[in-house]
């Protein structure tokens, strides 16, 4: 007799750890939202203040709060891929935001993969809902454009 399998862990995936992902179709055109995300503005509402994003893979960053991490991948009006490590942390996750352009609208997501467990993924979830709306409210008022 077979054993049943475990119970699934929400967010839990075999090969990248606990993961989240928030996404929103909003009313904005693919080249304005990612005109935004990487802008200094921008930079502040999704990264953190005080830096400019690099652009090339390998590059290394800090934030002025100390989250430390290195961009894997910049694909231009798609999407850019880094590790993420807050100060407090005791080991990298990995970052992406994506737009995908939907006639005049845009698709955002930022999803964040290898994090511990289900408290941090919790956490995080709701600092990327924060995000986004955040955006949102940014790119309706204009705002950093």
């Amino acid at each position: 007799m077979t054993a049943a399998p475990p119970p699934s862990t929400v967010g839990l995936t075999r090969d990248a750890g606990f993961e989240i992902g928030v996404s929103r179709t909003i009313d904005h055109s693919s080249s304005a939202v990612w005109e935004y995300l990487t802008s200094q503005d921008g930079i502040r509402r999704w990264l953190g203040g005080g830096l400019e994003l690099p652009a090339a893979a390998g590059d290394r960053y800090t934030t002025p709060d100390g989250t430390t991490g290195e961009v894997r991948s910049f694909h231009p009006l798609d999407r850019i891929r880094l590790t993420w490590q807050p100060v407090d942390w005791d080991h990298p996750s990995t970052v992406q935001v994506a737009i995908v352009d939907r006639g005049g609208r845009t698709m955002l997501r930022f999803h964040q993969e290898r994090l511990a467990d289900p408290d941090e993924r919790a956490r995080q979830r709701t600092h990327w809902a924060g995000v986004m709306d955040g955006v949102i409210a940014d790119l309706a008022t204009g705002s950093g454009s």
